[in-house]
């Protein structure tokens, strides 16, 4: 006996009479198994219980099916999900990016590195961009120099993952937070 799986969405299950198989091993709404029954019996106690017949797992022999809120059960299933999505979140650190310019101003350096310097504490990692227009490109070691010197500012809070690199007319840098940080 082979059942088709002919849901409405990706993870949605059939319920009531979307159910087509003749016989069905029902489980109770507390989890106790009532036992094999045909399809029309097990959706009179679904009735009786004002609950609805979901299917299970259809590739069982027979198909199994249990007594339940549907509803609540798909609410339950998406808080869970939305959760466990939070938390995931909380422990990937986020890359904020800062464009610096190899004539920076005092005032904004000292801006961005506060700036950086908030993100670093909070535990994100910070990837620092140069970009050389016209004639820079003959002294991108000025841009490295920035590049350094901002490093060397943070240095109780990050390490350098990756070095002042250059590719094509814009020089990066990325820095993480450091394991032996003190706040």
């Amino acid at each position: 006996m082979e059942v088709f799986n002919i849901a409405k969405g990706k993870d949605e299950l059939l319920i009531n009479n979307e159910i087509r198989v003749p016989e069905v091993l029902v489980i109770g709404p507390h989890g106790e198994q009532v036992g094999v029954k045909k399809i029309n019996d097990a959706r009179t106690l679904a009735n009786y219980a004002s609950l609805d017949l979901v299917l299970i797992s259809p590739n069982a022999n027979p198909p199994v099916v249990k007594i339940m809120d549907y509803n609540k059960f798909r609410y339950e299933k998406k808080k869970k999900a939305k959760d466990a999505l939070k938390k995931q979140k909380a422990t990937q650190s986020e890359l904020k990016e800062f464009r610096l310019s190899p004539v920076i101003d005092v005032g904004d350096f000292e801006t961005k590195l506060k700036n950086a310097t908030k993100y670093i504490v909070k535990g994100d990692r910070v990837k620092l961009s140069i970009r050389f227009k016209g004639r820079q490109m003959a002294h991108t070691e000025i841009g490295r120099d920035v590049l350094l010197k901002f490093a060397k500012r943070l240095e109780e809070y990050a390490d350098i993952q990756d070095a002042p690199k250059l590719d094509g007319r814009q020089m990066t840098m990325l820095l993480v937070p450091s394991k032996n940080k003190e706040k």
